[in-house]
Parts: C-alpha cells; structure tokens; sequence
C-alpha cells in the first residue's frame, strides 16, 4: 500500500493562507533498489513504518516543520532504485535532474546488501559530475541495521567510506530505531536552514510518472491600453489605401 501519493504535503504546522511562502529545503534520497529508502523518507516525516511498499515511481514528498525555529517546508525526492549492470550503473534519468533540483543528497545503502554498497562510490561520483561547481551536502546511510543475521557489509565500512567520500555517516534502522532515522535527517536540515536560501526553481524535478512538471505563472502581463488617438489614425490610412486601389482599377 502506497502511504502517500506524489506531492501530498503532511502539514505538521499548517499556513495561512495570507502568510509568506515558507522557506523550502529540497532533499534527495538515492541508492540501490530495495535498500528501503521510501521507508527511511516515510519513517522521517511521519514518524511511522510500513513494511511493504509499491515500486517507487519517484515520489516527492513535503512537510512544514519548524527549525532551529524557523518554519520551513521540507520536500524530499525519493528515487527509483539504481542497479549495477555489465555497463556500468541503470538508473532512470530524471535521477540526474533530482540531483541537479536538490539542496542536499542522501545516499543510501543496505547492510543486507553488498551490490547496494558498491553502488555508492558510482553515485557519489553521478551526484559530482550532476552539481557542477556548487556541490551540496552529502550523507551516507546504511539502513537495516537491526537484521544483524543477514549483515552483509562489515560495521566498519561505511564510516571509513564516508572518509573517503567526505560526507557524514549513520547507520540505521528504519524499522525499530525513530531516533536514529530522525537524527541523520534532521541534522543535514538544520545545517541546510543555516545556509542563505540559493537561488533555484521550487518546482519537483519529476512527477510520479517521470514526467518534468514546470511551475506556470499565475500572474499575466495586462497588456498595454491602446492609443486611441494612433488607432484612427492607422484606420484612416487603411481606409485611404483601399480607395487608391480600387480607384486605380
């Protein structure tokens, strides 16, 4: 069951309707298929966990919450899954323009997964060659941490990953840890809100479908009220023209 559809905004201190736009932070959450990123998002801004999810089809999901007390709208795009394959890394393109809309990126791995570790150094890289000279923040997380049975990736490995990579590491567990989920989130938010808001479309990269949504102007330009006065008088030389014409035949 899909807890919430594309663009459902969960209003934790809702707006009025007069007030100014709240400030947006804009988040990215990438990584391998099945490593539970939807269920990190989820567990994040609702406080919730639901096992099973559909197939994510690139979801973005909005709240208003308040911090260091300011109130602030945080949108976080929640991906399709990349995989690995003989050429290299698959993954849907809009994933580069999520990058590219972003404000920071979180990369995400499952410690039940090696594949999904092995991604990240791949798309470390996609989310460098994607901000061109404004890199933004990363971190790295490693979900799953509770199936202790089926760790596949060693503890050790993703903070000396995170060295290299140079981003902030937490090892998680979206099923039985809040805490540990709401810690990494909200960290990377209260360093974002401390940063002048940059200047950049608010519009999602993507809709459930794929398909780009451009924000469309409300406001049209009124056009400009005639000159009554050059109005006559352009009539009267097309009327002057018309009688030469039909004169001369």
């Amino acid at each position: 069951m899909r807890l919430i559809q594309n663009m459902t905004t969960i209003a934790e201190y809702p707006a009025s309707e007069y007030s100014a736009p709240n400030r947006a932070i804009k988040i990215a959450v990438i990584g391998g298929s099945g490593v539970g990123k939807t269920a990190l998002v989820v567990r994040f801004l609702t406080k919730r966990f639901i096992g099973d999810y559909e197939r994510n089809a690139g979801n973005l999901y909005s709240r208003e919450v308040q911090v260091d007390g300011e109130q602030v709208t945080i949108q976080v795009q929640d991906t399709p899954g990349a995989e690995m394959t003989d050429n290299g890394i698959s993954l849907p393109d809009h994933v580069t323009c999520s990058i590219q809309w972003a404000d920071a990126v979180v990369l995400v791995y499952s410690v039940t997964d090696r594949s999904s570790f092995d991604l990240i150094d791949q798309l470390h890289q996609l989310v460098v060659r994607s901000s061109g000279p404004n890199m933004p923040p990363i971190i790295l997380l490693a979900n799953k941490a509770d199936l202790l049975h089926l760790r596949r990736v060693d503890s050790q490995q993703g903070p000396i990953l995170a060295g290299n990579l140079s981003c902030s590491f937490y090892e998680v567990s979206a099923s039985e840890d809040y805490s540990q989920v709401h810690g990494a989130f909200h960290r990377l938010c209260c360093q974002l809100a401390k940063q002048p808001p940059p200047v950049s479309s608010s519009s999602p990269p993507t809709s459930a479908s794929g398909v780009t949504e451009k924000r469309r102007s409300l406001l049209i330009p009124r056009p400009k009220s005639p000159n009554m006065q050059d109005l006559k008088r352009r009539f009267k030389q097309a009327l002057s023209a018309k009688v030469r014409t039909v004169t001369s035949v």
